[in-house]
């Protein structure tokens, strides 16, 4: 299992979800961040060695693309942080993104669609 991304990491892995396998230069420019290409390179070899990335050729060019879905990333991120800031409790780390965050009515109804479906599926294994 790849390690939780970092925030330059997450940028890079955002831009890839969004667009699809890409290399380095199309990543760098959809960026435009204030560094430069070589590091937006390295940057993607680091995450191609760290399992991050996953590097094709495509006409002399690497393409990368993410090694893992936006929803595996967010379940990792949010799995690390219950166990190391929440110790294990699902109800303080939701009342900790409600209170940090305002929601909308909206937001929270689809909070709550989203948990009585998760209980659905859990009651039917």
């Amino acid at each position: 299992m790849s390690p939780i991304p970092s925030d330059a990491e997450l940028g890079i892995l955002t831009v890839l979800w969004r667009c699809g396998a890409s290399t380095v230069r199309e990543v760098h420019e959809t960026l435009a961040r204030d560094t430069t290409y070589t590091s937006t390179l390295k940057q993607m070899q680091l995450m191609h060695e760290k399992g991050l990335l996953r590097r094709s050729e495509r006409f002399r060019s690497h393409l990368y693309e993410a090694a893992a879905t936006q929803e595996e990333i967010h379940a990792r991120i949010a799995g690390d942080l219950l166990r190391r800031v929440f110790q294990g409790s699902a109800r303080d780390l939701i009342l900790g993104a409600l209170t940090a965050q305002r929601a909308s009515r909206e937001e929270l109804r689809e909070i709550r669609r989203t948990i009585d479906e998760f209980e659905k599926r859990r009651k039917g294994k």
